[in-house]
């Protein structure tokens, strides 16, 4: 299988445990008619425990995955299962901030002629559905929905037109953010307000490449207790997602498992016109 026939390969992975086995980490690929998850290592004895394992095999990986998505076997049901981040422990997680144009107007900041990159820490990342910790030295807790992606092939000094290439899977993220440490504290350094622990729910699969017609015509949305209060698309990407893994493999060599967040649209709390309010208060 050559990178052209994994662009195009068509699945949806996960990591799951199941349940009362929180130590029991599995990938699985999520089954076409939805009955439930694929076990992999339980198709294929040789196959890892954890994504960023499984990523790290390449080809051999992948064509595993397919098989066992052919066979049907080793199903296990959704309410058999908890979904977990699809990558946990990876060795980046690489943020853009100003990343959509609608946000931009929103804080009434220029748009940027650079992508603007800062990082979360990977103990930041937490399940799906796992609960965020509001931590005890900060009152300004924000929400960032983001559209992310995975890291399946190693590279250094990317290309636009090699970066898909490159990619594993899509999937969503939520870049919360302490703003007072954000913009007040730190030195007005970013890092703090945005790696607390829990502060970046992920998942809930990856969605390969070959699934989605065009990624930067996706429509996005935060909800917070069933009500939206964030919706834009992701063609307000000011740069595109070829652009953002050619400009950061410029600095370091991208490996397989690393996380990047690509921005958020308009809809957060803290806006520059309206100060960031307590959590209680929103």
């Amino acid at each position: 299988m050559n990178r052209k026939q994994i662009c195009s390969v068509t699945m949806r992975l996960v990591q799951f445990c199941r349940h009362g086995d929180a130590s029991g980490v599995r990938i699985g690929v999520e089954h076409a008619e939805g009955q439930g998850v694929i076990d992999l290592k339980a198709f294929d004895i040789s196959m890892p425990s954890t994504m960023k394992e499984f990523l790290e095999m390449g080809e051999r990986g992948i064509e595993c995955a397919q098989r066992a998505l052919s066979s049907g076997r080793c199903m296990v049901a959704w309410s058999d299962l908890k979904l977990l981040a699809p990558v946990t422990s990876p060795e980046k997680v690489v943020c853009v901030g100003m990343n959509y144009r609608d946000h931009c107007l929103e804080q009434n900041a220029p748009i940027p002629e650079e992508p603007v990159i800062f990082s979360k820490f990977p103990s930041s990342i937490t399940g799906p559905y796992d609960e965020i910790t509001l931590p005890v030295n900060s009152n300004e807790v924000d929400w960032e929905v983001e559209m992310a992606f995975v890291i399946g092939r190693r590279g250094k000094h990317i290309k636009e037109e090699d970066a898909l290439s490159h990619i594993v899977g899509f999937t969503v993220a939520n870049d919360v953010s302490a703003r007072d440490w954000q913009m007040q504290r730190n030195g007005k350094q970013w890092l703090l307000g945005k790696t607390f622990d829990t502060f970046c729910p992920l998942g809930p699969a990856l969605v390969s490449p070959g699934m989605l017609k065009d990624v930067h015509k996706l429509g996005i949305r935060c909800l917070v207790n069933g009500a939206v209060v964030q919706e834009s698309n992701t063609d307000q990407m000011i740069f595109k997602t070829e652009k953002v893994v050619a400009w950061v493999s410029q600095f370091v060599t991208l490996n397989p498992g690393d996380v990047f967040l690509t921005g958020t649209p308009p809809g957060v709390v803290c806006v520059s016109e309206a100060p960031c309010v307590p959590p209680g208060e929103i």
